[in-house]
This record gives structure tokens, C-alpha cells and sequence, in this order.
């Protein structure tokens, strides 16, 4: 099987890349280094330096004996994307230069990730519209044109749907209205630019499924934490990006480097937003589960990817909780909120088709705090304060 990876240099997109290679998939990845030169423009810095992608995929080559293609390019470019399809896609690194073939599934992590950076300026949300839905939009057409049998696993987000006051269904809702039904997609509104591009990105995708039978899973995700899996323990050069700012850093993963420098923890107003959760090992689970459950042609597949819920304040008890075991006495600083939210609200998501699937969650807690704040607690010389929290407003 031929595995695709949009964004293959990413915080979830590497440590994909590595997992499907160890169970003998033939991986091809791409990127254009979005993620880290963002990094540097907006100095904001990452917990330690990383390797290039291609050096990253040339270490993995070196100690699994697998390979991992690297196409380094930008895929708002359509030309760049369709080559990944028809036999023209330029290596920047490989063991075999040889076309791989038309992928059986494409897994599309190639967007701007951040809330935050989507509403700096006028800027950044072009960047992000721009880039995220351009990516999308070529991918759709390249599949459309050379590949309508391949498999599109897109990574959507949790805070598509907002936080509404009804449960929160698998993607679909079913309404009665006037005497009549019909099946829609759930209700979406989102909080950010780059909320409202995903729910975008899942509009087009859904519009290729009517129009032109493709074949569609959609990952409504919840923010991720954790930095190790099982092929990133082969050599510490392969470990994944890990941010702890407010640009790039995932809540769970800012808390716990906020704990160790002694920095009180960022709770935003109250403390009471409430989200879905899940480890990054469970996140390659359950991609790996939506690419061998395949959805069918002319189907918009959905699962919201989350483990369990937390509140912000739930959170940062178990930080407290978890820096005992290092001699800290985390506090706790309820900040201004600098965004624009409910700080208090129903929230019931539904999230059992991937555990009927087979996920085996890896729970938080905060023994597991304490495992990764020990990695951490490796690299404390690298963190820097000054961009833990800047008060970047919506």
C-alpha cells in the first residue's frame, strides 16, 4: 500500500510518516517547511533543534532500512500536488527515484494550524485561507482527474462545530423539519479564521463526494498532546516538533513546560472551556484505523478524534498535580482572556465509532504528565519565557 502524506514534516505528519513505514507501507511525504519558518519569522522557537526532513528521513533509512520519499514543495502549487499523481514529482530525497505509484490513500495534515496565527492581521489570515484551502481544493482535483479511487484521510478539527448547546454528533445530523427529514452536515461555528478554513476545507471535500463519487474520511480532531511514539524512541533525532508557545503549543504540552521553568499557568478567563482531548499515539491509531476502513465511493466518512474531555482548569490541577513529583509548586494565573469565547458552556460530544474501531486510548493523567515533563526536563535550558505568552488578542 502507498501512503501519501500532505505535511509530512509536522507535528503529527512525521511521526505518521514513521509509523506506517514500520508496518511496511511504502510512505511518501511532502512539505515546504511552513511550520518551522513560521517558527523563525514569528520567534517563537521550538523546544529543540530538529533535523532536516530529508536528514530525518535518511536517519530512519539508516536504522529501520525502510524508506521514506521526500518531495519538498509547496502544494498550493497545483502542479506541485498533481505530480504526486502522474509520475513528475521531483525527490528531494529517496533510495528508489522511481515513481511509487498513484497512492492508495493520501493523508492531508498540509495545513496552517493555529488559531492564533489565523487572526494575528490581515496577513496571516490570507496566509491561512490561501494556504489551506488551495491545498485542499488541488487535492480534490488531483484525486478527481488521475485518482478516483484513492482514499482522502483529511485531518479536520473538533472546533469546526463550536461549542453548541446539543450534543455534538459524528459529523451528520438527522433533522425532521415540517413533516419531512433529511441528513446534514452538523452545525459548524467556529471561533477562529483558521476554524472557519477547516469547516471550509470540509465543504469542498463534501462537494467532491456529491459531484465526482470520491472517497472521503474526515478526522474531526481535538488538540494533541505528547511528543513520543514507538519509532521516535529509535533515535532522539526523530522525535516530532514541539512547540510551547501560544502560537503553535498545544494546551497539555504549554502547561507542562510552563511547570517546569516556574512559570504560572496560562488559564484564559475562567477557566472553563471545555474540549476534547486525545495523546499523539492515539492520533496515529486512529489514522491508521480510517486508512483500513476505507469509506466508500461517493461517502464523507466522519469521526470526531478525541480520547476524553477536560476543562482548562481541570487541566491545570492535574500540571499541579503532576509537578509535585518534581518539587514544584505549579500556580495557577487566570489571565484576561485574550480570545474571543465562551469561557463557560455545554459541551457532550460524541466520539465512540473509532473506539468500536479498535483505538486502545492512551488516557492522561498525571502519571503521564510526569513521563513527558521528564523529557522535557532535558531540554529546560532551551526554553525560553519570553515566549511562553505574548497576549496575543481576536
Amino acid at each position: 500500500m502507498h501512503i501519501l502524506i500532505l505535511g509530512g514534516d509536522g507535528y503529527l505528519g512525521w511521526p505518521t510518516a514513521m509509523y506506517f513505514s514500520n508496518r511496511g507501507y511504502q510512505v511518501t511525504v511532502v512539505d515546504n517547511y511552513f511550520r518551522r519558518n513560521s517558527c523563525t519569522e514569528l520567534d517563537v522557537g521550538m523546544l529543540y533543534p530538529l533535523p532536516s526532513l530529508v536528514e530525518r528521513a535518511k536517519i530512519w533509512n539508516e536504522h529501520t532500512g525502510h524508506e521514506i520519499k521526500v518531495v519538498i514543495g509547496d502544494l498550493t502549487d497545483p502542479e506541485v500536488l498533481r505530480s504526486l499523481f502522474n509520475g513528475a514529482a521531483h525527490y528531494s530525497w529517496a533510495v528508489d527515484s522511481s515513481f511509487t505509484g498513484i497512492p492508495d490513500t493520501v493523508i492531508h495534515y498540509a495545513e496552517q494550524p493555529s488559531a492564533p496565527y489565523s487572526l494575528l492581521n490581515y496577513k496571516y489570515a490570507n496566509i491561512t485561507l490561501s494556504n489551506n484551502l488551495l491545498v485542499t481544493n488541488n487535492l480534490m482535483f488531483a484525486v478527481r482527474d488521475f485518482a478516483r479511487n484513492t482514499h482522502i484521510v483529511k485531518l479536520g478539527t473538533m472546533g469546526e462545530y463550536g461549542t453548541p448547546n446539543i450534543d455534538i454528533e459524528e459529523g451528520w445530523l438527522d433533522i425532521e423539519h415540517k413533516g419531512r427529514s433529511d441528513r446534514f452536515l452538523f452545525p459548524r461555528q467556529a471561533s477562529s479564521l483558521y476554524h472557519t478554513s477547516k469547516i471550509m476545507d470540509t465543504d469542498l471535500l463534501w462537494f467532491g463526494v456529491r459531484l465526482w463519487n470520491l472517497r472521503v474520511t474526515d478526522l474531526m480532531q481535538g488538540p494533541v498532546y505528547g511528543m513520543e511514539t514507538e519509532e521516535s524512541k529509535i533515535d532522539e533525532r526523530l522525535k516530532t516538533i514541539f512547540n510551547y508557545d501560544e502560537i503553535f503549543g498545544t494546551i497539555v504540552n504549554r502547561f507542562m513546560v510552563q511547570a517546569l521553568v516556574d512559570y504560572p499557568l496560562t488559564v484564559y478567563g475562567k477557566g472553563g472551556q471545555t474540549r476534547g482531548y486525545l495523546n499523539i499515539n492515539d492520533t496515529l491509531q486512529c489514522v491508521h484505523l480510517a486508512e483500513q476502513n476505507a469509506a466508500d465511493p461517493g461517502e464523507l466518512r466522519i469521526y470526531n478524534q478525541i480520547m476524553e474531555t477536560f476543562s482548562v482548569n481541570e487541566l491545570a490541577a492535574m500540571t499541579q498535580e503532576a509537578g509535585k513529583a518534581f518539587g514544584i509548586d505549579v500556580k495557577i494565573n487566570h489571565l484576561e482572556n485574550p480570545r474571543i469565547e465562551a469561557e463557560e458552556h455545554y459541551y457532550n460530544p460524541t466520539y465512540q465509532s473509532l473506539l468500536n474501531l479498535g483505538v486502545k486510548p492512551h488516557l492522561l493523567s498525571a502519571e503521564v504528565m510526569e513521563q513527558m515533563m521528564q523529557i522535557i526536563l532535558k531540554y529546560k535550558n532551551n526554553i525560553r519565557t519570553d515566549i511562553i505568552f505574548k497576549g496575543l488578542k481576536w
